[in-house]
């Protein structure tokens, strides 16, 4: 499976907009703001990912689940359950 993001790439540093509170409750409660940040883009790209890819692939699912409802799947009579 190809990596999401290459994990041995050099930190950049980037300013980021965020609520006053937010910030002072994570470090109150010592969340490490940087890898929190990381954590939260990795599900967002991979959430992004799949939806891209479901978008890209639709038509082709629509067409294997029509053809599945029309004609079952291959080796149907064969099943035991």
């Amino acid at each position: 499976m190809q990596a999401l993001y290459d994990v041995s790439a050099a930190k950049k540093p980037t300013n980021v907009s965020v609520n006053s509170d937010l910030i002072k409750k994570a470090k109150a409660l010592n969340i490490n703001l940087s890898a929190a940040m990381e954590q939260k883009l990795i599900e967002l790209i991979r959430q992004q990912q799949a939806a891209d890819w479901l978008a890209s692939n639709q038509t082709a699912i629509t067409g294997y689940n029509q053809l599945v409802e029309e004609h079952g799947v291959f080796a149907d009579e064969l099943r035991s359950f």
